[in-house]
C-alpha cells in the first residue's frame, strides 16, 4: 500500500512539472492534480497494456517511436476522464507524456519495489 501511494504521490508531481513547462496542459486545482495522477496510474496499469498489444505491429514498424503516441494517448484519455484536467493539443500531449515518462522513471528509480528509498552500494 506504501508503494502505491509513493508511485501515486510521484504521477503527481511528474504531472505538476510537466503542467509548469507547457502552457497548453493546465489543472484547475490541486485537486485534479491528485485525481489526474491516481486516473493516470489506473489507465497505464489497465488500458495501456491492451493498447501496446494491439499497436504492437506499427510500433516494430516505426522502430518503437509509436509508443511516443499512445503515451500522449493515455495522457490525452486522462485528460477526458478527470474534468478540470486540460490538454490543449497533440503536441502538448507528447510533450507532457515525454515529461512525466522522464520525471517518474528518475524518482521511481530511486524507490525500490517495497516502496523505500534505497542507496545503491557495493558490500565488502
Amino acid at each position: 500500500m506504501v508503494g502505491f501511494v509513493l508511485r501515486a504521490a510521484i504521477s503527481a508531481l511528474a504531472l505538476w512539472v510537466a503542467d509548469a513547462m507547457f502552457e497548453g496542459m493546465r489543472f484547475d486545482s490541486g485537486t485534479q492534480l491528485l485525481i489526474a495522477a491516481l486516473v493516470l496510474g489506473i489507465v497505464n496499469g489497465l488500458v495501456r497494456p491492451l493498447m501496446f498489444v494491439l499497436t504492437l505491429p506499427l510500433t516494430v514498424l516505426t522502430l518503437g517511436l509509436f509508443l511516443l503516441v499512445l503515451n500522449a494517448a493515455m495522457l490525452g484519455l486522462v485528460a477526458l476522464l478527470v474534468p478540470g484536467f486540460h490538454i490543449a493539443g497533440f503536441w502538448t500531449a507528447v510533450g507532457a507524456s515525454l515529461v512525466v515518462s522522464l520525471v517518474a522513471w528518475i524518482a521511481s528509480s530511486l524507490i525500490g519495489a517495497k516502496g523505500r528509498v534505497e542507496a545503491i552500494g557495493s558490500r565488502r
